[in-house]
């Protein structure tokens, strides 16, 4: 029982510095300046089932 009430506060510990790596509030890394459909993009990994090659998202740039 000790164990469950430390448990949340340390979940809070972590969340109150969370993003202080990000100063910019990105969560993701930078695209270089290119554009993609996404949601085309997000179907074929699904339907595939595994992450999709440079080659591959080449496909769904804009």
């Amino acid at each position: 029982m000790i164990v469950a009430e430390r448990k949340p506060q340390i979940v809070r510990d972590r969340l109150d510095c969370f993003g202080e790596a990000m100063l910019d509030g990105r969560l993701t890394a930078p695209s270089g300046g290119k554009v993609y459909r996404l949601r085309e993009a997000i179907l074929q990994t699904q339907r595939l089932g595994r992450p999709l090659t440079e080659d591959e998202m080449k496909k769904y740039e804009v």
